[in-house]
This record gives structure tokens, C-alpha cells and sequence, in this order.
């Protein structure tokens, strides 16, 4: 079964509140409507992942998971330095498998990295979660060495978050090489996050096979549906800026077309994930 490993599932304010201090007031996009979009490529297994305007409130997911019983999983946010193992024995019961990190988005996480990273690293090891990282080429390149060590897995977003730079650059180097550690994984996830052109649906097919060439077991297909804006495009908390106007079948398509192989795509859709994740083949 197909897997999308990236997605965010957003209802009303009023059943579901987003934090004072947003960016920008997030529209409801529902999970009926992403299943739909989903079916349309074959696609009916989905990885919720906490968004920043949530903040450590995972209602949403966990509703969202539940729907879509053992097709669903998430990727939560918790406050670190307080979080009852009661707590997390839920989050785990109800299909969490993994924390994540984020330092791009505006309402990013303040901590410096290797200190958000080794305190969460130490909640996700026990319960055999990952850490999930979104965050920019440079810093991931700059704490390779400690994410090489990490005792828990680690999966980084977007395709690394790389910039306008190329696979032979300094810093991309350092993190291609940290790929072809065991433990580290990559999302191939929302192309018009790195690059020049906001509403990319085609990967970089430089990017994809310097990635895939040492890490296809370890890749993870996301859409980032449903594709929130830029964020230089945040007007403020009490205004909703619409969302990318992109095409899942288009993304799908355009990743399956850069691969160039049915037999990696179905590895990076089915196999990775279902191990990752943990579903039940």
C-alpha cells in the first residue's frame, strides 16, 4: 500500500484552536478531502505530521489518525522537558511514532539545535520513535556529527532543505555522506520548499538521485499537502492567505517520473514506510 509521509490535517478553530502567537490563520483542510486526493493516485496510507500553529496540542492528528485507523500515523510535538511517560504511552497507543523539530517555519522552535535535538532525542529513544528535523541545509550539515551519533533515528524534511545549493556543495556533501548512516532518514518531500520556484512539482533530478543513490532504503515520499504558504507570505494571525494552488497528482507524478524506476518508487511509497512506521504489511 501506498504511503503519503508528509501531510497536515487542519479543522475549524473553534474545535480545534491554533496558537496565539501564529503567523498566519490556517484554512480547514480536511482529511475526507485528502483521501480523495489520495485515492486518485492509489494512495491510502497518510503520515500526520504537527504543524508550528498547533503547538504541542496533537488533538488534530490524533483525530485525524484515528479516521484513518491502521492507514494512519503521525509525527507529534511535545514540551520535552515535561512529558509524563503517561503521556507519551497515549501518543504511542494512538499511532505517534516519531517528534519533530522545528526551526523553519516562524514559530519555530527557539532552542538551539543540538540542545532541541539531544533533549528530544532522549524522550523518542525509550518509546522507539525518530526525531523528525525540519531545518536548513547549513545547520544539518553543521551538527552532522551529532546526528550520526543519535541513539534514535532521525528523518529530515524536505529534501534537506536545500537551498539554492547543489548536490557538490560543502555543506550538501556533509549531508549526503550522513545519509549513508543506518539510522538516518529523508523525507523526498515538497520540491517548491527548496529552489527558486514556490510552486515546484518537480524534484531537482540532481537532488533525487545524489539521495536515492545512497539512501533508497531509507527515503520516504511526502506531498505537504495541503502546501501552506511561503513563509515571507504570513499576514498575520487573523488572516488565512490561501494555500499553494498545486496538483497531488502532479506531485505524484512528477516524483514518479524523477525517479525513473517503478521498482524505487514502489520501494520509497510501500517498503520504507511501512518499516518506518510501522504498518502492517
Amino acid at each position: 500500500m501506498h504511503c503519503d509521509s508528509h501531510v497536515h490535517v487542519i479543522g475549524t478553530l473553534a474545535q480545534y484552536p491554533q496558537v496565539p502567537q501564529r503567523t498566519y490563520l490556517a484554512s480547514v483542510a480536511p482529511l475526507e478531502t485528502l483521501r480523495q486526493l489520495g485515492a486518485s493516485r492509489g494512495i491510502s496510507r497518510f503520515v500526520i505530521v504537527q504543524p508550528s500553529f498547533y503547538g504541542t496540542d496533537n488533538s488534530a492528528a490524533l483525530d485525524a489518525i484515528a479516521a484513518l485507523g491502521g492507514n494512519g500515523r503521525g509525527v507529534a510535538v511535545v514540551d520535552v522537558d515535561n512529558a509524563p511517560q503517561p503521556l507519551l504511552d497515549d501518543l504511542a497507543r494512538r499511532g505517534i511514532r516519531g517528534l519533530r523539530i522545528n526551526l523553519y517555519s516562524p514559530l519555530g522552535n527557539s532552542t538551539p539545535f543540538d540542545v532541541a535535538f539531544a533533549k528530544t532525542a532522549r524522550v523518542a529513544k525509550p518509546m522507539n520513535w525518530h526525531v523528525e528535523v525540519i531545518v536548513g541545509i547549513d545547520t544539518i550539515a553543521k551538527h552532522a556529527e551529532l546526528l550520526a551519533r543519535s541513539e534514535a533515528p532521525v528523518v529530515i524534511d524536505h529534501y534537506a532543505v536545500y537551498g539554492q545549493q547543489r548536490p557538490d556543495s560543502a555543506a550538501a556533501r556533509t549531508v549526503l555522506e550522513l545519509l549513508r548512516q543506518p539510522h538516518v532518514w529523508i523525507k523526498l518531500s515538497a520540491p517548491y520548499r527548496v529552489g527558486a520556484d514556490p510552486l515546484a512539482t518537480k524534484p531537482d533530478a540532481e537532488w533525487v538521485k545524489a539521495i536515492t543513490s545512497r539512501a533508497a532504503e531509507r527515503c520516504v515520499w511526502g506531498s505537504d499537502w495541503p502546501h501552506t504558504p511561503p513563509n515571507e507570505q504570513h499576514p498575520g494571525p487573523d488572516q488565512s492567505p490561501p494555500y499553494r494552488p498545486l496538483s497531488y497528482a502532479r506531485l505524484v507524478d512528477d516524483f514518479r517520473a524523477a525517479l525513473g524506476s517503478d521498482t524505487l518508487f514502489e520501494q520509497v511509497m510501500s517498503a520504507n514506510p511501512a518499516r518506518l512506521y510501522g504498518f502492517a504489511d
